[in-house]
């Protein structure tokens, strides 16, 4: 089952696909990042965040994104996936960072960027 990525104001931004990488798509049908554990990593393999009991974390410990049971706003309804294109691909993981405390605070950057920072 697919899981929608939101914006704190409740825009759908991304989605997490449901295959064995757990791939985040944007809604034009690329691959930008996928998870590995808790660990999210850009498609150039730099280690870009975290997904912790859905809620999306950047390498600071400031959220970014959410899932819809986590959106602190009422969320829109999600547009028509595209389909998907073919994956680049990855290139090798770098080391990751130690996680931070998590904050409440939000992150300076829209998910949007974030799923995109290390994308092909």
């Amino acid at each position: 089952m697919e899981i929608t990525l939101y914006e704190r104001d409740g825009r759908p931004v991304a989605y997490i696909a449901d295959d064995q990488e757990h791939s985040i798509y944007t809604w034009d049908g690329h691959a930008v990042c996928y998870i590995i554990d808790e660990k999210i990593y850009g498609w150039k393999g730099h280690h870009i965040g975290w997904f912790h009991q859905g809620i999306i974390y950047d390498i600071h410990g400031y959220r970014v994104g959410f899932t819809k049971q986590t959106c602190p706003s009422v969320t829109y309804v999600e547009p028509v996936k595209y389909v998907k294109y073919v994956k680049y691909v990855k290139y090798v993981r770098y080391v990751s960072y130690v996680r931070p405390i998590f904050s409440t605070a939000q992150a300076s950057i829209s998910l949007a960027d974030f799923v995109r920072q290390d994308a092909i």
